[in-house]
């Protein structure tokens, strides 16, 4: 332990929220990889395409389920360990996947999954309990930071990569989501454990020097270390008193399908249908071969980036709802006027729906990519938050799976305007759902947003 002295908080910082790098890598690589494996192997049975796509996020969704259960007995930093490692080692076999074994890029593709379902659970845990209080929503959107930096390095890596061999290309792409988990690796070795899995296991004195790392004076520390103390208590207590189907009582209810709810239209807005898919995307639209359209997910991922630091840039000026709402519509619109326009106009100029497309990413970069977490962090009550935010967790990565899964497949059976309308649609619904099942919860107290959910469930009684 005596290397930790000399670790400052901005190292602790950078590499506590790193896994989100893993995170955004992932999702984004296989994106410029699709097209050569495609042309590789000649697929062209888009259930196939959907599922080689979409097992990641189906092997995330067991993944975030059992990190957070194993990191309260192992420990965060263990936890990240252990998912950095696996990453690594499926992330290598991926690259050396037999000639034409869709079978067995879908199953190491699920089980490289379960680290990418680790890390989206395991560092917004780990960076919230190392970050002070007044500084929690500044570090959250520094998470998101990272995975679109994530996301975008796989593009550079794509576009970079794109002149190898076609039977070598999208292998490289690939076996180089290793790098940035072996760098992982290296930096958590360093990390010390969070303060609250320390407290909780009987290592108070290790808590506080971890603590003397990050805080400024010991009057904070001791308050802090209190604090953590009567919040285990309560927390233990109340895990105690409740199940699953107290999350569907008349007390919770309306808190409970408000954040899930949000959660789920997340993904369910077709978001990953263009992060997955854009060169596939362009290629419809121009007729130009998708291997050559690997400059537009880079233009996507820079949008990202920005959008992610103009969310930190006025995450706390601006209401929650205000920006969700002003998200889900304009994304609304995006998709749906393509189509209109497609229908009115001959010869339309097909870079008119690519415009819309990033217009689409630009405002959900800033609105529902991030706020979606803002708002599943502040809506539950205590005494429901894990199992809570355990459901919202899982229900946004179904919808991840599904999207994936089942966006080649649609575009197989109808044209890709129309695909998209129907995504429209469902963030026009989204706005409904916020607009009448969403409190607003800026500003409030957890107490204050628990106590607007029992009067709402008493007027509706």
């Amino acid at each position: 332990m005596a290397q930790e002295k000399k670790i400052s908080s901005k190292f602790i910082y950078f590499f506590g929220s790193f896994g989100g790098i893993l995170f955004g890598y992932d999702i984004g690589v296989m994106t410029g990889a699709l097209p050569f494996l495609k042309n590789d192997w000649n697929l062209t049975n888009a259930s196939v395409i959907g599922w080689i796509t979409s097992a990641v996020m189906f092997g995330a969704i067991f993944g975030g389920a059992f990190a957070g259960q194993l990191s309260d007995k192992y420990g965060r930093r263990k936890m990240i360990l252990v998912s950095a490692v696996i990453f690594a080692i499926f992330s290598l076999l991926s690259m050396v996947s037999p000639e034409n074994g869709s079978t067995y890029l879908i199953i190491i593709r699920m089980l490289l999954g379960l680290a990418v379902g680790a890390a989206s659970a395991l560092v917004p845990a780990y960076m919230s309990e190392m970050a002070p209080a007044n500084a929690r929503g500044s570090l959250s959107g520094l998470n998101q930071t990272m995975i679109t930096l994530g996301m975008l390095l796989s593009y550079v890596m794509d576009f970079v990569l794109k002149d190898l061999p076609q039977a070598w290309g999208w292998r490289v792409m690939l076996g180089c989501a290793a790098i940035p988990a072996v760098i992982l690796l290296a930096g958590v070795m360093k990390l010390p454990e969070s303060p609250r899995f320390l407290i909780n296991h009987g290592k108070p004195d290790e808590a506080r020097k971890v603590l003397s790392y990050i805080r400024k004076d010991k009057s904070e520390i001791d308050s802090e270390m209190q604090s953590i103390r009567d919040t285990s208590k309560q927390e233990s207590s109340a895990a105690k008193k409740t199940s699953w189907g107290t999350l569907f009582t008349g007390k919770y209810r309306y808190l409970v399908m408000a954040g899930v709810g949000v959660a789920t239209f997340q993904q369910f807005q077709g978001a990953n249908a263009i992060f997955y898919y854009i060169p596939l995307i362009i290629e419809d639209v121009t007729g130009k071969a998708a291997d050559s359209a690997l400059v537009w997910p880079v233009i996507q991922g820079v949008i990202l980036v920005l959008g992610s630091l103009l969310y930190i840039a006025i995450a706390e000026k601006v209401k929650r709802r205000t920006l969700l709402l002003m998200g889900g519509t304009v994304m609304g619109l995006s998709f749906i006027l393509p189509a209109i326009l497609n229908a009115m106009i001959d010869n339309l100029n097909p870079f008119t729906t690519v415009v819309f497309l990033f217009i689409y990413v630009a405002f959900y970069s800033f609105t529902w990519a991030p706020l979606t977490w803002v708002i599943v962090g502040e809506m539950f009550p205590l005494a429901i938050r894990g199992r809570a935010s355990g459901l919202a967790s899982s229900m946004n990565w179904v919808g991840s799976w599904a999207v994936g899964l089942i966006f080649p497949i649609m575009t197989a059976a109808m044209s890709q305007e129309i695909v998209f309308a129907i995504f429209g649609v469902i963030c026009l619904a989204g706005v409904l759902f916020v607009r009448y099942c969403v409190p607003e919860t800026k500003g409030r107290t957890l107490e204050e947003i628990e106590e607007a959910g029992m009067n709402h469930s008493k007027n509706k009684d």
